[in-house]
Formats: structure tokens, sequence, C-alpha cells
């Protein structure tokens, strides 16, 4: 196989190891949450998406439950 048909079938700069650790997902998030965390890596210069898993990793590891209350 030529390099050139190599690099065509992996995102440029990609980890070989990604696959292995993140599972890609479709998910629907409001807008108002999606500008949050957009906003919040303008801010940090993380990329979004890092924000979102790394919030979601924290609330997993420490059992966090979300508490709604209905009315």
């Amino acid at each position: 196989m030529k390099k050139e048909e190599k690099q065509s079938k992996g995102k440029s700069g990609s980890s070989p190891f990604a696959k292995q650790v993140k599972k890609q997902i479709t998910i629907r998030i409001g807008q108002e949450t999606l500008a949050y965390f957009r906003n919040l890596a303008k801010e940090t210069g993380v990329p979004y998406q890092k924000l979102i898993d790394s919030y979601l990793a924290d609330c997993a590891a420490t059992q966090r439950k979300l508490q709604m209350k209905w009315s």
C-alpha cells in the first residue's frame, strides 16, 4: 500500500490508540448546553468535546447522581 493511501484511511494526527480508549457515539445535546461547553472551550483552550468527556468521566468516577425535582 502506498504512503498516500495509508494516510487517507485515517485522520491526520489521530492516535492509533484512540479507538481502544474512546467510543464514538451520537448524542443529542441541547443548544444552550452545547453553547456553554463551546464558550468554556474558547476560554480554556480545551476542545469542547474533551470538556464534555472530562465532565462526564468525573461524574462517573465520583458516582455523581443527577438531582432533579419535578414541579
